[in-house]
Formats: structure tokens, sequence, C-alpha cells
């Protein structure tokens, strides 16, 4: 092929000339960078390629992360992960060879991205999101993504709304609010974990955090402020009555004191609000993942208290009795799994007595058909959701419509094992929910969140639409 049948075939004569006359029309100082850039935007973006890799979450356990490329750059995304798979979400794939991380590897999962997904989806356009998780979805074929693991859709999923935001020259929170149809964006209330019980801490408390939530605040930044404060005041409150021991933390970042009961632990909150002067600008949560202390019909409350195990064991009304006093006595405005997750029936008559939202956990799962029956049920009021137990983007979009539909307030979660990743911060923003829950004001992969909430803050483009929010039914 000659030259100039090159030039023709490619039509680069006309590329190049439309591109200067475009350098000249914006008098621009720099014409090269401009010309540059510009034929850039001319090619259409796809996805070059998909590389995975093994790295270390926030506990040192392996997961997933992937590099996607296309001719915009390369965008990097991780996997998070929980303590435990429950039986009705997507499950992660790892590689079960105790001798290698204690069986937590996940090289299977990293091999299907580079060998299986990756050639699925190399060509393809990074902005059509729904597409490229459909190619996933359709490729593993099992209802849970068991055959690639969900770990490898989810990484690779998020890193494509990366770069679908990069072509389309937006920011993230603004691609997936465009994604999903939100035209209110909205900055979540962040709620902080302060004090850490249940399966995430070493102390002898059932319940697995204590949170508070500065409602009070009239910015994001605010609200950042008093979280930072108030944690910063238990510190002290614990060092005096506990000693600086009880100021080790859980997997989350919060505080693990030696108590026995979340009364001890709402006394120590309490107190450390009392010192920041905010009073009632910032009210309390718990969550309790009371399927963790489930024995039958009865919970214990002191499962973690080996010489007293079975002495404090409390039937579904005690439970409906203490959260009563919980929510009188210490402004509890949120719970969090108040029982087991198959205990339906109790969390919908305490869910009738509208004293406070009520939160599913591991009641739900983030699974349509948990999420369904719970509100065809009216079993609780608010969806807990986690990325990583559903798979991918479009899939999230999905269950946050459900719950929206039925005017349920969404929390926007992190997991114990996290990595850097601050995806969940820009879905928060972009869904437009009310809250985020990402652990301590401490700890760099859960204040990466927080403070990537703070972008919005700054963009011209949302000052004026954004707002701070909880759901009607807290208060």
């Amino acid at each position: 092929m000659s030259v100039q049948e090159y030039l023709e075939k490619h039509l680069l004569s006309r590329k190049i000339e439309d591109a200067v006359n475009a350098a000249v029309r914006a008098k621009t100082p720099d014409p090269v960078l401009f010309i540059s850039n510009h034929m850039k935007k001319a090619v259409p973006s796809v996805i070059t390629k998909i590389h995975a890799r093994q790295i270390l979450d926030s506990r040192g356990i392996p997961t997933v992360e992937v590099d996607l490329q296309t001719n915009k750059g390369t965008f990097r995304a991780s996997a998070p992960s929980g303590d435990v798979t429950g039986m009705y979400e997507a499950v992660e794939l790892r590689d079960g060879d105790k001798g290698v991380y204690l069986g937590n590897s996940v090289m299977r999962a990293v091999k299907n991205i580079n060998e299986k997904i990756s050639e699925a989806l190399v060509g393809m356009d990074p902005t059509l999101q729904s597409q490229i998780d459909q190619a996933m979805i359709d490729l593993d074929k099992t209802e849970k993504k068991g055959e690639l693991g969900a770990n490898a859709i989810l990484a690779v999923s998020i890193a494509a709304c990366k770069a679908g935001a990069a072509e389309r020259e937006i920011p993230l929170y603004k691609h997936i609010a465009e994604l999903f149809g939100n035209t209110s964006l909205t900055l979540p209330v962040p709620a902080f974990t302060v004090i850490s019980g249940g399966k995430h801490a070493g102390n002898n408390l059932a319940i697995q955090d204590i949170m508070i939530l500065p409602i009070g605040a009239n910015r994001f930044d605010e609200a950042l402020q008093m979280g930072s404060e108030t944690y910063s005041h238990l510190k002290a409150v614990i060092t005096e009555k506990y000693g600086i021991h009880g100021c080790n933390v859980g997997d989350a970042g919060g505080f693990t004191p030696n108590i026995s009961s979340v009364q001890e632990g709402l006394d120590l909150v309490k107190e450390a609000i009392a010192r920041t002067g905010y009073k009632d600008r910032i009210k309390i949560a718990i969550d309790v993942a009371a399927t963790d202390f489930c024995i039958g019909t009865k919970y214990d409350l002191d499962f973690k208290t080996p010489n007293k195990s079975g002495q404090n064991f409390k039937s579904g009304e005690d439970m409906i009795e203490m959260y009563k006093e919980l929510c009188a006595d210490y402004q509890v405005v949120s719970i969090e799994d108040p029982f087991d997750k198959e205990d339906w029936e109790h969390i919908k008559y305490f869910s009738s007595l509208a004293l406070c939202q009520v939160v599913g956990d591991g009641l739900l799962m983030s699974n349509p058909k948990r999420v369904e029956r719970a509100i065809r049920e009216s079993t609780c009021n608010a969806l807990l959701l986690k990325v990583n137990q559903i798979g991918t983007v479009t899939e999230v979009f999905e269950v946050v419509r459900l719950a929206k539909d039925a005017h349920w307030g969404v929390v926007a979660s992190h997991r114990s094992g996290e990595t850097e990743d601050s995806f969940v911060a820009d879905l928060a923003v972009g869904l437009g929910l009310g809250r985020i829950k990402a652990g301590a004001p401490c700890r760099g992969e859960r204040v990466a969140k927080y403070n990537q909430v703070h972008i919005p803050i700054s963009s011209p483009a949302t000052t004026t639409n954004t707002k701070r929010h909880l759901p009607p039914s807290l208060f």
C-alpha cells in the first residue's frame, strides 16, 4: 500500500486538517497539545487490555485487583471482601489450598480475568456498562457467579465504570448518576464506626458496631470534622476508664475496650459526644449482626465470654424490649440486623413499632429476591448495600432501584476486608444514597472513602444541586 493510499484509507489528511483548524479557532497557546487531545477525542474508546493480579486487603487476606486499559488510560479497581459469604449472596472464588494464604489466595479468579474475561471484553465500549456486565454474567452462567468468581467480575465491572467516566470526560460519581438516571446528586451522611465488637473485635461485646451519625452538619466536610473530633474524645474517655489498651481497634477501626454490654459502650459514646459540645447534632446507630450470636431461637449476648456463654440468653421478645430501651435512653436512631437473618417475624414486628430505622444486612444480603420479600412483607425499611454481595455495577443499580421505589433508605457500605479503592463513595453520591458506612475516621482504607466524598463539594457543576440528608424514616 502506497503512502497516498494509506492516507486516503484512514482519512488522515482530513482529520489532521480538522484538528489544526480547531486549534486555530481556539487560539490555544499550545497547539501541539491541543491537536493531540483533539485527535484522541476523535477516536472512539474501546477496552484494549485487562490484567489482574492478587493483592492484600486490609486484613492481610488476598483479593483481586484489575487494571483495565483503553486509549484514555489505565483504570484500576479492586474487590472488597466480608468475613463470611452468606448463602444468598454472590460468591468469591478462592483457591482453597491451605498451604497458601491458609486457602484464601485468589489466583484462580485472577486467571479467569486474564484468560476468559479479558478475551470476552477487549474491544467493547467502556461506556456501555450494562453490556459489559451482561457479557460477564453470560460467560459465568451460574446464579451466584461461582464459575468466574464474584470477586473477579466485580473488580472488572468497577474498573469498566471508571473507564466509562473517563471516556465521557466527567467525574465518576456523575457518570454513575447518569447511568442510573439520577438527577439529584446527594452527599451522604457518614456513619462512623467508633466502637467495634462482635466477630470484628477481640473484646466481649456481642454486637458488631456502635456508630455515630453527624446529622446536624450542614456540609459533608463539617460532618467529617464532627466525626473525627468525637472519635478523638472517645479515645480519651476510653483511656481514662480502661487504660490505653482499650484503644486498640477492630477491623473497621472502631475502638475495642473490653466491655460486655451495649449499654456500657453507648455510655462511653454519649460521654464523648458531650465533650465535643455537639449534643443533639450527633445521633447514634448500632449494627447488632444478631445472626452471629443466635442459637436456635435464642440470642446469646455472652457468646464471646466462654465462662458466661449460655447464661445471658434472650428471646426475640427480650431483644425487642432491649431495643426499645436503647432507642429511648440513648436516642438510637438506626439499628442494623437486630435479629437473625431468618427471624423475619421479629424483625417485621420490631419495624412496625417505628422506633428507628431498621436496616437489613444479613437479612437481605443485597439479594433482589430477599429485598422484594422484605418490601412485600414490610420487614424493614432500609437496605445495607454491599456491592460485592451482588457482583456487577448494573445489578447494584437494580437492587437500589427496588429499595428506592419502596421509599426505603439505602446505606452504601464497606466490608471488613477493604482496599484503598474509593468506588463506594462515588457510588453513594451518584445514586443519591442517604448514608455511607465506611468504618472509623481512621485507617487509610476507611478514610479513603470519606475523603473521596469531598470531591463533589468543590465541583461547580454539583454544588447547587447537592444536599445532605437522611431518609425521613430515620427521625
